[in-house]
């Protein structure tokens, strides 16, 4: 058989593929790229609600008396202090504090959590560090498809979908029982990837379908990771392979302070980030570029001397402009700077802006 026949499809893949869905394959699963226009879909997302499909982003049940020290030995940030309903983000890292993946975790009970991650190999890692607790660790990716639902108007839609009051579910928590949502049961989460007011929704296989029906005949625009793109590059929200690549980015480095908690439990790569957090090397800024989209991973330089890298860069449609995420040398990192970026044969004049340049307050998402 070909090699696209090992490729996993979503149970939300026919609808896609119906309404002319690009599809591209990201570490085995096929995951939406287009529906055709991926400026009109980023918009749809900026000034009113769009859907896409997350599902293969990899879910692990953590089972049993230690389920959540396991969560809290793993990533940096407390996950023994989370409430039932509640969701927190972090990094994990190894031993020498560089990280491996970022990811979620969902408190559904105290003895047990739903964490989102982006690999398969992350299992490997996380047995490693709970080892001698008590914890199952098992994956649930195919069994628990995922939409998010984004834009300033996804708090409507969900809410004309559901009988269950929207509005009162705060953001980074979620719904411990399922609910329907377009006659499917669900778990509602007040989580999501864009900048703005946004949902995640978990179903099982069987009723994505009705599902999918019921968000996008509600008003929800499909989109895919072209648009993905350059909304999370507005956003500064960082992905694997770009941002940061396993065993070699710091936490540090991409501006992940505030989800690093120093005075708690041991957790893995602990004692590497304390000795770091004095001063780090590096912050995570936004690139205004003055010319054409530079590549991804592009140096940055000041006079000629290495001084950052452009991890991801766009043509960013709400900006009208060219922008990018960089890793810049902490005492370059102050907002009006001057640096410049390669591009092509030369270099084009660059300016530090905060991270994200969009909505720098972050207050969208709380809307």
């Amino acid at each position: 058989p070909a090699m696209s026949d090992d490729i996993i499809r979503t149970a939300f893949d026919r609808p896609q593929r119906e309404l002319g869905g690009e599809l591209v394959d990201w570490e085995g699963w096929y995951w939406p790229n287009t529906f055709g226009d991926p400026e009109a879909e980023h918009r749809a997302v900026r000034t009113g609600v769009g859907v896409w499909d997350a599902s293969p982003l990899r879910k692990w049940a953590f089972m049993g008396p230690d389920a959540l020290a396991a969560a809290d030995r793993i990533f940096t940030n407390d996950m023994l202090g989370l409430e039932i309903g509640q969701v927190r983000y972090a990094p994990f890292c190894d031993e020498n504090g560089k990280m491996i993946g970022d990811g979620t975790v969902f408190k559904t009970a105290d003895d047990s959590c739903i964490v989102v991650t982006a690999l398969d190999t992350d299992l490997d890692h996380f047995t490693s560090v709970v080892d001698g607790l008590e914890v199952e660790i098992e994956p649930r990716t195919k069994e628990t498809p995922q939409l998010g639902i984004n834009g300033p108007k996804a708090r409507d839609l969900l809410q004309s979908l559901t009988d269950e009051d929207v509005s009162k579910l705060r953001y980074f928590r979620f719904l411990p029982e399922l609910v329907q949502v377009g006659g499917v049961p669900c778990w509602v989460s007040r989580t999501g990837y864009s900048g703005e007011l946004g949902y995640e929704l978990f179903c099982s296989p069987d009723g994505a379908e009705q599902l999918w029906a019921a968000v996008t005949g509600a008003g929800a625009r499909p989109y895919g990771l072209a648009a993905v793109e350059t909304i999370r590059i507005e956003s500064a929200l960082i992905f694997i392979g770009y941002d940061y690549f396993q065993h070699e980015t710091s936490p540090y480095d991409v501006g992940l302070d505030k989800v690093i908690r120093l005075d708690g439990p041991d957790f893995c790569g602990k004692a590497v980030l304390q000795r770091e957090s004095a001063a780090p090397a590096n912050r995570f800024v936004t690139l205004a570029v003055e010319g054409d989209v530079p590549e991804y991973g592009a140096a940055v330089t000041r006079d000629g001397e290495r001084v950052g890298t452009l991890t991801s860069p766009c043509a960013s449609p709400t900006l009208g402009k060219v922008i990018g995420l960089a890793a810049l040398r902490s005492d370059l990192a102050t907002e009006g700077n001057r640096v410049e970026v390669a591009v092509g044969e030369g270099t084009a004049e660059a300016t530090v802006a905060p991270a994200p340049i969009y909505d720098t307050e972050k207050t969208r998402p709380r809307a």
